[in-house]
């Protein structure tokens, strides 16, 4: 008899056999992952286009309340004392505070003190919160940035960080104050964090139409502190194109970013590049008819091209209007939705027959 003997042959892969499978799987996800991307930041454009949905409804609740009017918070009168906090507080009257809301026994607000409000512990300093948009080169802060003060978050949540108020998108703000998004307080603060909206309204809607309208001495620009009636905003319905005024819009750069998604030319380096700093930069925006859509800034400045001038170079931001010296690029140049021409009667874009 002979003997068999078996030998045993490990199992495995070769060295070539397994380079082959890498090479597979990489090939893989080259193909898959700009797909995957895609569809991930689709669904977050989606969520912000929801939220604008709901600020619409908002938008809607408020101007039911209000006698059809544009938010603000600005009182009517305030061009009576040529804009003057200080004589309007001490001779005419003590505004509605900013309440940004409670947070346990604490309520948080920009107060404004002295004269008729004296029981209040701010200063005229906060005044600036009350105007729709400052009127100063490199400043440009108002009412128009703080969609979350309780006097319209009332008709949203209930709360200053509300995740409705903030785009999914927007990583700086929301690496700030992402934790503050579940809790149960109408406001948070801890630790120095603030961070305002993802949205703001149109600034150029909230004043009277003759701020930014074509026929001042200066087309395009007259001082509201020279207006009686310059800081009352306008009812909804003076709207003469609802669907092409946009009334609120992501104000940050979201869509098609660069990859410093920060600007180098603003103090500290961790301020996001704004919605007008990128020729690509497509914000969502809402607009007064109710629709969302994306608007790029590419076609803001194509419909200038068609339509002449839509938003003012006259006003004390100058040429580059809103911010604009500070763009990404050197292709970029527009001010669409804060600086709107003839304000809420005015347009951002065009139709298709212009």
């Amino acid at each position: 008899m002979k003997n068999m003997t078996r030998q045993n042959r490990k199992g495995g892969f070769t060295i070539v056999e397994l380079l082959v499978v890498v090479s597979i799987i990489a090939l893989l996800i080259a193909l898959l992952l700009p797909a995957v991307q895609k569809g991930r930041d689709k669904a977050l454009v989606s969520q912000s286009v929801a939220n604008l949905k709901n600020l619409a409804t908002a938008n809607e609740l408020y101007a039911g309340d209000w006698n059809d009017r544009q938010f603000t918070t600005i009182p009517d009168d305030a061009g009576t004392v040529g804009g003057n906090c200080g004589q309007y507080v001490g001779n005419v009257a003590c505004p509605p505070q900013l309440l940004l809301g409670w947070d346990g026994a604490a309520m948080w607000g920009y107060f404004l003190g002295g004269g008729k409000c004296a029981s209040y512990p701010g200063n005229c300093g906060n005044w600036i919160v009350h105007l729709p948009i400052n009127f100063v080169a490199n400043d440009g802060y108002g009412t128009w940035r703080v969609p979350g003060l309780k006097a319209f978050h009332d008709y949203v949540n209930g709360r200053f960080y509300d995740s409705t108020l903030y785009a999914p998108k927007d990583e700086v703000p929301l690496a700030n104050i992402g934790q503050y998004l579940t809790s149960a307080s109408e406001f948070t603060y801890s630790g120095g964090v603030y961070e305002d909206s993802t949205y703001c309204f149109s600034p150029a809607a909230m004043w009277d139409v003759k701020v930014l309208g074509k026929v001042n001495t200066t087309p395009g620009f007259a001082n509201p502190n020279t207006l009686p009636a310059g800081f009352r905003s306008p009812p909804v319905s003076r709207c003469k194109y609802p669907s092409l005024k946009t009334r609120m819009i992501e104000h940050n750069w979201l869509q098609k970013q660069p990859d410093q998604i920060t600007s180098p030319f603003f103090t500290g380096g961790k301020t996001p590049w704004f919605f007008n700093h990128g020729y690509n930069s497509e914000p969502v925006c809402m607009f007064f008819d109710g629709h969302i859509e994306l608007v790029g800034c590419l076609r803001a400045q194509q419909a200038e091209q068609r339509a002449g001038q839509l938003w003012s170079r006259a006003t004390p931001f100058g040429a580059n209007g809103y911010f604009g010296g500070q763009s990404f690029d050197f292709l970029v140049r527009t001010s669409f939705h804060v600086l709107t021409i003839d304000g809420i009667e005015g347009r951002d874009v065009l139709g298709a027959e212009g």
